[in-house]
């Protein structure tokens, strides 16, 4: 519909698709943390699963959406996912768990070193297609980017907001279940993009969702953070 709306060249295309397959982003535990800290583990479990299903189900919605368009290598998708996700997260569980004394000693790290790996690939496709991010096209990617994210806030929240209306603890689940869903693993679907297409192009919406989903997560942890004090 993008493509055919906007007359968005194939490798946009195929990166916003990319963005909308992949799992919810572990950034959004952090924001369920700082708005609403009694459901920090109900987003950790459901990044959890989210992210332990992306392994196939990624794979596979890329085939059926993408695939009419560009060749998919599924099996080597399964297994960049295995090694990109989960491989790092069992790493990390069973560092804390039996290595607690390492753990501590590179947390510190970890924050700024997540930052400039960040900066550094969400930086690397937008500077190699400056000139596409900047064209009529690079305009449009960026406004279905930001109403991509802000209908998944939306929905998010409006749909928890009716689905558990008789809950105590709603507004809670509604913030969070609005995180969960607007924040996604874009630099999952950056990576990927990188590996499997060789269009540099298909990283720019991947890309560009990295920070317009942050702006977005943050601005309303901003927001709900002074109700819930």
């Amino acid at each position: 519909m993008a493509m055919t709306l906007f007359g968005l060249p194939t490798p946009l295309g195929v990166g916003i698709m990319l963005t909308s397959c992949v799992s919810g982003a572990q950034l959004s535990n952090y924001a369920t943390f700082l708005t609403d800290r009694m459901m920090a583990p109900l987003s950790i479990d459901m990044t959890s699963i989210s992210t332990a299903t992306a392994v196939f189900v990624t794979p596979l919605l890329s085939l059926l959406l993408i695939g009419k368009r560009l060749p998919v290598d599924v099996k080597g998708m399964v297994s960049n996912i295995l090694q990109i996700v989960i491989s790092p997260v069992a790493a990390g569980l069973l560092l804390n768990r039996f290595l607690p004394r390492i753990s501590g000693a590179i947390k510190p790290f970890l924050l700024p070193l997540s930052v400039l790996a960040t900066s550094l690939s969400v930086g690397a496709p937008l500077a190699i297609n400056i000139n596409s991010v900047l064209s009529p096209f690079g305009i449009s990617v960026l406004l279905l980017v930001t109403l991509f994210h802000l209908l998944a806030f939306i929905l998010g929240y409006a749909f928890t907001g009716v689905a558990l209306r008789n809950e105590p603890e709603v507004k809670p689940l509604q913030r969070t279940l609005s995180c969960e869903t607007g924040m996604q693993s874009s630099l999952l679907a950056l990576v990927l993009a990188n590996k499997f297409f060789q269009d540099p192009l298909v990283g720019v919406p991947p890309a560009i969702s990295v920070v317009i989903m942050s702006l977005m997560g943050f601005s309303l942890v901003l927001i709900w953070a002074k109700k819930t004090v």
